[in-house]
């Protein structure tokens, strides 16, 4: 879909400011360092369910609550953090999901330790299509559902196929921005 800028997008990130900058800035682009994947980590999870932009728009409280997503911090919380995340109204709040990020941390900690970068990384596609539209887009893949196989297998919740293969279209570890969109031409 073209936009008053000139440049046509995915059509899904037009119905927002956020999606549209989320789209234009971040989406697609590589990303690495184990704080940074393991915030990406966290906001998939905390999506499921949810609309992607419920969590944009609460993604700065989240980064507070969550120590800006240090690993090392986020594993050192406790029952009283757990109880102060549950009162925050600036996240979701969703025990199920505050333990996973909680339990996650802790994970990383104790059973990642060639560090989250090279363990996600290491699912990148040989060779990834490009999708023509938007139909294309897949929602999981074999990378996705054997990272999620692994992550599970390493003790991470909140963590499949699905969520997986999000995760890798956020940091693009696969970049599905459609043929025509602007990014795709960068």
């Amino acid at each position: 879909m073209t936009e008053s800028d000139g440049r046509r997008r995915c059509g899904w990130a037009t119905s927002a400011p956020e999606y549209i900058a989320y789209h234009d800035d971040e989406w697609g682009r590589p990303l690495h360092g184990d704080r940074e994947l393991f915030e990406r980590l966290s906001l998939e999870a905390f999506q499921s369910g949810l609309s992607w932009l419920i969590i944009l728009r609460k993604r700065p409280a989240f980064r507070a609550a969550f120590a800006s997503f240090d690993v090392a911090t986020v594993a050192g919380f406790d029952e009283s953090d757990v109880e102060r995340l549950l009162r925050d109204s600036g996240i979701v709040r969703n025990r199920a999901k505050i333990d996973a990020t909680i339990n996650n941390a802790r994970r990383i900690e104790d059973s990642v330790p060639e560090g989250l970068d090279a363990l996600l990384w290491s699912f990148a596609p040989d060779h990834h299509r490009r999708p023509r539209r938007l139909g294309d887009v897949p929602a999981t893949s074999p990378e996705s559902t054997a990272m999620a196989r692994e992550l599970r297998k390493r003790g991470l919740k909140f963590v499949g196929p699905t969520t997986a293969y999000a995760l890798m279209q956020a940091t693009g570890i696969v970049d599905d921005h459609i043929a025509t969109c602007w990014r795709a031409a960068v």
